[in-house]
């Protein structure tokens, strides 16, 4: 059947049948539903990594590949967690390499380092000298490094979204079982403080039955996504060719925790609904006439503003998810909860109700959050806030990962999160290009969401690994 799904997509892709010419709207639609069809027939689970324990490793040893915009700060982040030994750092530019080295140099740190080879991070990943792959490159290497990375023996850690494919999807899942080996996906905001809160009362059964969720990504990077040395060969705005919500795990990800879909729901369908672009096309031919670069970009057909997926659970819940990166608006990831006792929603500011269709005042709200504060929060919570990552969800994130890989504890995010959250990225492209057709999601976990246990948050024999006191 693994082979029978590979062919199938090869016969032209999701895209491909989507945007057929040949085809009407319905046909077309029906088309890749049919392939969305064939990739969910997988043969029973392998292995199943939720919940999995790999080996403990009392000093954990990373190899970096990305020393850019992510990949810059993670190095110096998390070598202030102790038992972390950086081995060595990878980028294709030998300035990011000297950067690194130079922020490494200070923290009395000297890696191996490859650069300069398009394929230099092939030889770091074959190291036996390492344990733990960190991904923060352009979103198309992530898949493909973190699968020859497992398949050469290490854990791995990949920025956001993992995969850009359903074929990839099914390729970090089955490697990821066949190896053993983790595949988290560094979604942050997973342990942004809010969403920690939430996810915290919401176990205990503040809000009752949870019904409805929503999240999103609206950070207006027009003017980011078209300056020259912002993105490494201009990767993101090329990116923005592609219609669908391209980057949907920021909102999806900590709402998927409070519903635990994959680990108790699942989720069954979508339908995305995207508006044409009125920003970055204008934006290209504003830049054309001044500068020659961005002439090859005047034709290009970008993605729309504003998409809105919507999305139902197994158990009947509903999720929307939003993604604008182009227009001028406030930055949000609505974040927001709607139970049967009370609602809460972090933008503009986080609110909580009071189960009488009012917002809770502002000294409840701190003793709320001091009620209801997780143990992570409880435990580094202040030293997160010092130590930064856009205001310490980062570091609680990568403190977290490296604890359970001490631990020998499951991670609070696995395979399945990555491939399930990023598969929205081609689902609502597929649904957007057939006049908002409804998809269906493939189960990564054939099955085993009905019986995967919900993330620990309690801190489970972890909570042992200490911080590294700044150099002075």
């Amino acid at each position: 059947m693994k082979n029978n799904r590979r062919d199938f997509l090869k016969m032209g892709g999701l895209t491909a049948i989507g945007l057929s010419s040949s085809l009407s709207p319905a046909e077309a639609g029906d088309a890749a539903q049919a392939q969305i069809d064939q990739l969910m027939k997988d043969p029973k689970q392998t292995f199943n990594m939720s919940g999995y324990a790999a080996p403990k490793i009392d000093t954990v040893r990373i190899g970096f590949i990305g020393l850019g915009n992510r990949g810059s700060g993670a190095i110096t982040r998390v070598n202030r967690i102790a038992n972390v030994q950086t081995v060595a750092i990878c980028d294709i530019r030998p300035a990011k390499i000297a950067n690194a080295l130079k922020a490494l140099k200070k923290m009395d740190i000297e890696p191996i380092t490859y650069t300069e080879k398009e394929e230099a991070w092939k030889e770091m990943c074959q190291r036996p000298d390492i344990d733990l792959i960190y991904i923060a490159t352009p979103w198309h290497l992530h898949t493909p490094m973190a699968v020859y990375a497992m398949q050469h023996g290490k854990h791995v850690a990949c920025e956001v979204p993992a995969a850009t494919t359903l074929e990839e999807c099914w390729q970090l899942v089955e490697t990821s079982e066949k190896t053993k080996k983790h595949c988290m996906m560094l979604e942050n905001c997973c342990y942004d403080f809010f969403e920690l809160l939430t996810l915290n009362m919401a176990r205990q059964g503040y809000f009752g039955e949870l019904l409805h969720v929503e999240g999103a990504y609206i950070h207006d990077l027009l003017d980011a996504n078209f300056k020259q040395d912002q993105y490494y060969d201009n990767w993101r705005l090329k990116a923005n060719m592609r219609n669908g919500n391209l980057y949907p795990t920021h909102g999806l990800g900590p709402i998927c925790q409070l519903l635990n879909v994959n680990r108790g729901d699942q989720m069954d369908y979508l339908v995305s609904i995207q508006s044409d672009d009125f920003s970055m096309q204008k934006k290209a031919l504003e830049l054309s006439v001044k500068d020659a670069y961005f002439k090859q970009f005047v034709d290009q057909k970008f993605r729309g503003n504003m998409n809105t997926t919507t999305i139902k659970t197994h158990h009947g819940k509903t999720i929307m998810v939003q993604h604008d990166v182009s227009s001028p608006r406030p930055y949000s990831r609505i974040h927001l909860l709607s139970g049967t006792n009370g609602v809460a929603m972090k933008y503009p500011e986080p609110r909580i109700s009071d189960h009488h269709h009012e917002w809770i005042k502002p000294e409840q709200m701190a003793e709320m959050e001091k009620k209801y504060a997780p143990p992570i929060v409880a435990k580094i919570g202040e030293l997160a806030k010092q130590i930064g990552g856009h205001g310490g969800m980062d570091f609680m994130m990568d403190w977290r990962l490296i604890d359970c890989l001490r631990n020998g504890l499951p991670l609070d995010q696995d395979v399945y999160d990555a491939a399930a959250w990023s598969a929205i990225v081609p689902l609502s492209e597929v649904s957007v290009n057939n006049r908002s057709r409804s998809m269906n999601v493939p189960d990564f976990t054939r099955g085993s969401w009905k019986t995967n246990a919900p993330v620990d948050i309690s801190l489970n024999q972890g909570a042992n690994t200490g911080v590294k006191p700044p150099k002075v």
